[in-house]
């Protein structure tokens, strides 16, 4: 059984179509949640942002995600179900692209399907998770864009060759690059990921980057610092 404990709640990932991630981890630490009351997860898979994003917030906020890969929405349902939060945060089988809510959000989090130009991994179910079959940039875009509140933001995380095509595309959607931080593995590598968060109106961009590792197996001050609230201590 594929079980991974955290902090405050264990996540199992047996029956996961993609399994916890570094991915996953990064933009549940990095995405801004102050003052949401309302926050949605796209392709939540087996949950882990989802509660990311409950431990991270205050008992007055709500979670949803949606999922439309059946056995991740399994996995999703039970991961809520035993943690501290089930009471917030509820686990939608739809693709966004159906998905209707009373309310507005005021952050979209997501870890999108990519590398949509190279080819495809023979399983179909791992092709749709990691590739954008079922959900493509524009979908996203056009999801963001029908339930952000005014001042709501969505964040994401892309790998780089990704990264600049989709800012490009959000601008058509008037959504607009506020937030980036490049993410390296080491120190003389090419950046491999790119977190990051868009709003509505337009705004200087803040930028940074983000090392995981200062040297072998050892994780930089920066990277041990965001994700500290999550995992436990390494031996």
């Amino acid at each position: 059984m594929g079980r991974f404990s955290f902090r405050q709640f264990e996540i199992c990932d047996d029956d996961a179509t993609m399994k916890v991630g570094t991915d996953a981890v990064l933009l549940g630490a990095w995405a801004q949640v102050t003052g949401c009351k309302r926050i949605l997860d796209v392709g939540t898979g087996c949950g882990v942002i989802a509660l990311m994003m409950a431990q991270r917030t205050s008992e007055n906020t709500a979670i949803d995600a949606v999922e439309i890969n059946e056995p991740d929405f399994r996995q999703a349902c039970t991961n809520a179900g035993t943690s501290p939060w089930k009471s917030r945060i509820k686990i939608h089988h739809t693709p966004v692209q159906d998905f209707v809510s009373p309310e507005t959000y005021d952050l979209i989090v997501s870890n999108p399907p990519y590398f949509s130009s190279s080819l495809l991994p023979p399983e179909q179910d791992r092709a749709a998770a990691r590739h954008d079959l079922r959900l493509t940039a524009t979908d996203l875009l056009k999801a963001a864009t029908r339930l952000l509140k005014d001042d709501g933001r969505l964040a994401l995380i892309l790998p780089t060759v990704e990264s600049e095509p989709f800012i490009r595309l959000a601008k058509s959607f008037g959504m607009h690059l506020s937030r980036l931080t490049r993410f390296y593995t080491r120190k003389g590598k090419p950046q491999e990921r790119s977190l990051m968060e868009f709003a509505r109106h337009p705004q200087s961009v803040q930028e940074d980057t983000l090392l995981l590792y200062d040297h072998g197996s050892s994780w930089s001050v920066d990277y041990a610092r965001l994700t500290k609230d999550f995992y436990l201590p390494r031996s």
